[in-house]
């Protein structure tokens, strides 16, 4: 795990971080200018309680990494085009109390916020800021072992059901073959079944004729027991 003078002293590392800018509201909050983009280098010291200067410094000693994580300085035209956009934001009342630079002004983001909070030394607030992510990124490694071992458990129960399906086949293939010769017994005792049955037909028509006959022959003997009587 990082610690926090490897976070101080790393730029790879702060790259890492660079998206976790909502820890920075968990901490203490970050009043932006009326545009909700950006603050100025007065607001960023007050946040992290140290003198604007401190802060100074540390932006001209890390300006580029700085600059790539959103500071801006604007000067001339863009900076009166900038006081004239946010004095439209300010809202009726407040126009007069708008701090306008006279020729420069330092814009910071709360990525870059977030990046001096990896850098400032001498502040309790940005040192709360590394603990934060330090211990995000500790707890985050815990999730990912604690997936890992699920998975690695996962997969060995896998493993024991694809060992068993490998058992289970020849037993599924002899129950496969036993079941095919019982349907064809079945078929077999279907067919012998309907013959018995067309045969009973057959015996039951032969009873029928039969008791046909005896009725004829009883008829005949009664006739010709009454014409000996006569």
């Amino acid at each position: 795990m990082p610690t926090e003078v490897a976070l101080l002293e790393s730029h790879a590392l702060r790259v890492e971080q660079m998206g976790r800018v909502d820890v920075l509201d968990k901490v203490k909050s970050l009043v932006m200018l009326p545009d909700g983009v950006h603050v100025r280098t007065e607001d960023v010291a007050r946040y992290f309680e140290v003198p604007t200067a401190s802060v100074r410094r540390l932006t001209d000693r890390h300006q580029q990494e700085l600059i790539s994580n959103g500071m801006r300085v604007l000067r001339g035209s863009e900076l009166q085009s900038f006081h004239s956009d946010m004095m439209s934001l300010w809202g009726e009342g407040e126009v007069g109390s708008y701090p306008q630079a006279a020729t420069q002004l330092r814009l910071h983001t709360r990525r870059t916020v977030l990046n001096i909070a990896m850098l400032l030394r001498d502040s309790d607030i940005a040192r709360c800021v590394r603990t934060y992510l330090l211990d995000a990124e500790e707890d985050l490694r815990e999730s990912v072992a604690s997936l890992d071992r699920r998975v690695t458990r996962v997969e060995g129960c896998l493993v024991g059901v694809g060992n068993a399906l490998q058992e289970l086949g020849p037993v599924l293939s002899r129950m496969s073959h036993r079941l095919d010769v019982l349907d064809r017994k079945l078929d077999i005792t279907h067919q012998v079944v309907g013959a018995i049955s067309l045969r009973l037909t057959d015996v039951s028509q032969d009873i029928a004729r039969l008791d046909t006959r005896m009725d004829d022959v009883a008829r005949q003997l009664k006739d010709l027991s009454r014409g000996g009587l006569g």
